[in-house]
This record gives structure tokens, C-alpha cells and sequence, in this order.
């Protein structure tokens, strides 16, 4: 499916399920289209999350998506910095055509000062994005409801490994997956009581998915997005791949020392995360060629271990 058809798909069952919802939903227009497809559904203020890309189904979806409006919809109410679920509709994924959407606030994003092509500035505004991060998780620290431990790795990057065993990618080898499964094992064992393993981990809700790579500048301010990783585990997992400067500007921030050992087995496990995904492949082909060289980098690390484990 092409991205153009997966875009028109998008704005066919969001329409229709905002329509259910009493919204008008005149001018659909497709935001954003890789893993999901955003459609606002103009004239109101309501862009609707199509998922594109996933291997599970959608009753599974759907409890992962009611985990995000819970978290980012107490944030939103309390004014954490956050784009929020729309308030014109329930706080409740809706099924269309077999696929869970949600329904968010419509933020304008404001223009990007002219820098978007300068390397240098887009790694400044990134930087100053994940110091910023130190702030939102001292509010989701206090999130009172329950979560699952790094539900995004396990169980769900072993399903995707199951998924390429069954159907082998041009961009792993045998011994890659090998390779991949044992570095699942791995990480079960680490989730499984991860205190065992890092006794100061700090674990508290986080985003889920790098932070500082999901904001939205408006005229107002930076707005967080995307929770739908929404999880409980250490800081670190949410600082994966931001580097030293995106390290140091969010203890800077206040969000208290990074533990450099954990940082790098959650950045071995961020890694593995992008090599599941490319079971996704058949669905997008174009998806390939931009994991390629995160799956190389990955090639280049020592397996992951645990400590003090040979």
C-alpha cells in the first residue's frame, strides 16, 4: 500500500468516525503520514491519529491508546505543556474499519524561524527540546495510575522478531536475527526486574519515545506530543540517542544525573526496537532504506548483556 493510498484510507474512516462523533469534519487534510496518518478534520479543531503501520490488532491497539489519553489527558489538565485529547469527543479510542483511532487538539505549529535547513540550529532546538524534558518527566512522576514496564520492548519487540522469522527481511541476516533473539532474551530478563539489575534506576511513567524528538513548536510554546509509547521505566529510556549535549542540557534542566551504564543498554535496547521494526517493511518498502543505518550502528555494539553477566 502507498503511502498515498494508506493517506487516502486515513481520511476516509477518519471522517466518517468524526462524523459519529458530532464533528463536522467538511475539510479533512492529511498533517502527517509515515506510522501514523494525522487528519484534521477542519473545521474543528480535531486531528484524528489513523494508525498505518502495526502489528497488533486493534483491540490491543486500542488498550495501548486508552493507557496514552489516561496519561497525556492528566497532563492537559493539569496545563502540563502537552497537545492534549480533544475535548469534543469522548476520551476513548474509536474503532473504524478494524484500525482504534484517537481524537487530539488541533495546535497551529508555528514557522521555524527560517533554520530548518541549517544542521547546527536543528540540533540547538533539539538539544534545548530534551533539557526541556527534565520538566515533563517531574510531572509524570507523579502520575497516579498504573503502567506496564517498557511495554514498547517487551512483549512488543518480540512479537516483531516472531514477525521476521517468519517473513526474513533483505536487510538482516540469519545471523542477525540470531543475534536479535538473544538480545530479547536479554531484555526480558531486565524488564522482568529491572531494580535487580540497576538498583538507583529511577522508575517513574514516561513518554516512551524520546521526548525531545515528539514536540510541536507553536506561538505559544513547545507542546509535547505522541504519548502513544506511553510507559513506566527508567529516565534513561527516554533519553536514548539524544547525545552528550542532549544529555547534559537535561541534568542541566534539573532533571537529576543520568546513569551513563543504563543509558547504554537502553540505548542498545532503542536500537534493537528499530531492527523489529523493520518487520513493518511489506507494508511500507521505503521504511527500509531509512533503518538501514541505525541497524548498521547496531551491527558495530557489543550484544546487549546484563551486568556483571559474561
Amino acid at each position: 500500500m502507498t503511502n498515498s493510498s494508506r493517506a487516502e484510507r486515513a481520511v476516509r474512516i477518519a471522517t466518517a468516525a468524526g462524523r459519529r462523533q458530532g464533528l463536522r469534519a467538511d475539510s479533512p487534510r492529511v498533517l502527517h503520514d509515515v506510522f501514523n496518518v494525522l487528519v484534521h478534520l477542519a473545521p474543528d479543531p480535531v486531528v484524528v491519529r489513523v494508525p498505518s503501520l502495526t502489528l497488533v490488532s486493534a483491540e490491543e491497539q486500542a488498550a495501548r491508546q486508552r493507557r496514552e489519553l489516561a496519561v497525556a489527558g492528566w497532563l492537559a489538565d493539569a496545563g502540563a505543556p502537552v497537545v492534549g485529547p480533544s475535548p469534543l469527543v469522548p476520551r476513548e479510542p474509536v474503532e473504524a474499519e478494524g484500525t482504534s483511532l484517537t481524537f487530539w487538539e488541533y495546535v497551529h505549529e508555528s514557522a521555524t524561524d527560517g533554520d530548518s535547513a541549517d544542521p547546527r540550529a536543528l540540533e540547538d532546538r533539539f538539544v534545548e527540546q530534551t533539557g526541556r524534558a527534565a520538566e515533563l518527566h517531574r510531572l509524570l512522576a507523579g502520575y497516579p495510575g498504573e503502567l506496564p514496564v517498557l511495554s514498547s520492548l517487551v512483549p512488543a519487540t518480540g512479537s516483531s522478531l516472531d514477525a521476521l522469522r517468519k517473513q526474513p527481511q533483505q536487510f538482516l541476516t540469519t545471523a542477525d536475527l540470531d543475534r536479535a533473539e538473544g538480545e530479547y532474551a536479554v531484555l526480558e530478563a531486565l524488564v522482568g526486574d529491572l531494580p535487580a539489575h540497576f538498583p538507583d534506576a529511577r522508575l517513574q511513567t514516561l513518554h516512551g519515545d524520546s521526548p525531545g524528538y515528539n514536540v510541536i513548536r507553536t506561538a505559544t510554546g513547545p507542546l509535547f506530543s505522541d504519548f502513544e509509547d506511553v510507559t513506566r521505566g527508567p529516565v534513561e529510556w527516554d533519553l536514548t540517542l539524544v547525545g552528550p549535549r542532549g544529555i547534559a542540557a537535561y541534568e542541566q534542566a534539573g532533571g537529576g544525573p543520568v546513569d551513563r551504564g543504563l543509558l547504554d543498554v537502553m540505548e542498545g535496547a532503542r536500537m534493537l526496537q528499530v531492527v523489529g521494526a523493520l518487520a513493518l517493511v511489506p507494508s511500507m518498502p521505503e521504511l527500509g532504506p531509512m533503518l538501514e543505518p541505525v541497524v548498521a550502528q547496531w551491527r558495530t555494539r557489543a550484544p546487549l548483556a546484563l551486568p556483571g553477566v559474561d
